[in-house]
């Protein structure tokens, strides 16, 4: 993990290198980054959400729950993954294994890449908004470390719903925000060609959102992005899991983990009058 560069790219060639296809996917972090991965499945409601994925990792003696997004490999996977959009059964699945983590003393680590939740109707007629809210919740209170990682497209709430973190990491060509440039534009301008400045506006990019304290730190990216160096990408992420579950473990624990999680989501965004420009 390295500090950003002095000279920051473009915000909407970020967009691009974040949304690159061939960056690796989760299974592809649990399959090359884990010495082992079980999966487990199912959210012991409706089903079990491709879109999700998690279960017991380890990286030499160290043990954690693994879980994340997955936006599939090939053109039948995407699909069948909704590009990475988790339905609410996904939600409800990572609740379930993050209180697994929880009783068997285990951090957590979850890699956010969504453009968000999946909008389906059958998504919200089985409670879109209620599961990624009881996942902010479940993960609010859950007393043992938690460590996200953005490992491409941070989107809305479908991103948010895992990512509730003690750290929050993003890799140097992901983004993360509320809305995609693309949604951000058709709504300020009325013109979706108006994305690549409102790329710029939205403060998406990992240098951005690190000055602005939303994310704790960088994982650097092999030259001309993840795609380009996929094992080397996934080396970088395996370092900076091992680097911050070290660091975490020697923090607080339990009441007191949960209540520094509060604080530190309570201070993003918090409104300083005596930085506000005067006109």
């Amino acid at each position: 993990m390295t500090a950003p560069s002095a000279k920051k790219p473009a915000a909407w060639d970020v967009v691009q290198l974040a949304r690159n296809p061939g960056r690796p996917t989760f299974r592809d972090y649990a399959a090359r980054m884990c010495d082992e991965f079980i999966e487990l499945h199912g959210d012991r409601v409706v089903a079990d959400d491709p879109a999700i994925v998690g279960g017991f990792a380890r990286i030499g003696s160290v043990r954690f729950l693994l879980l994340g997004h997955q936006k599939g490999s090939t053109t039948e996977e995407r699909i069948a993954c909704r590009f990475g959009m988790a339905n609410p059964d996904g939600y409800r699945k990572a609740d379930r294994l993050m209180k697994l983590a929880e009783k068997w003393g285990l951090p957590v680590v979850a890699l956010v890449d969504t453009a968000g939740a999946y909008p389906g109707l059958e998504a919200e007629a089985r409670g879109q908004g209620e599961a990624i809210g009881r996942s902010l919740l479940v993960m609010a209170g859950l007393k043992t470390p938690i460590l996200v990682i953005v490992t491409g497209e941070g989107g809305s709430g479908g991103a948010l719903g895992i990512a509730v973190g003690d750290r929050i990491l993003m890799l140097r060509n992901a983004i993360y925000s509320v809305i995609s440039p693309e949604g951000c534009a058709s709504i300020l301008w009325r013109d979706g060609a108006k994305a690549p400045e409102a790329a710029e506006a939205l403060k998406i990019t990992a240098p951005d959102l690190l000055e602005l304290g939303v994310v704790d730190g960088i994982v650097q990216e092999p030259d001309g992005g993840a795609h380009a160096d996929p094992s080397l990408a996934i080396a970088l992420v395996r370092e900076a899991v091992l680097d911050n579950l070290r660091s975490l473990a020697e923090g607080p624990s339990g009441d007191r983990l949960v209540e520094a999680r509060y604080r530190k989501f309570c201070a993003m965004g918090r409104f300083d009058p005596r930085a506000a420009v005067k006109i």
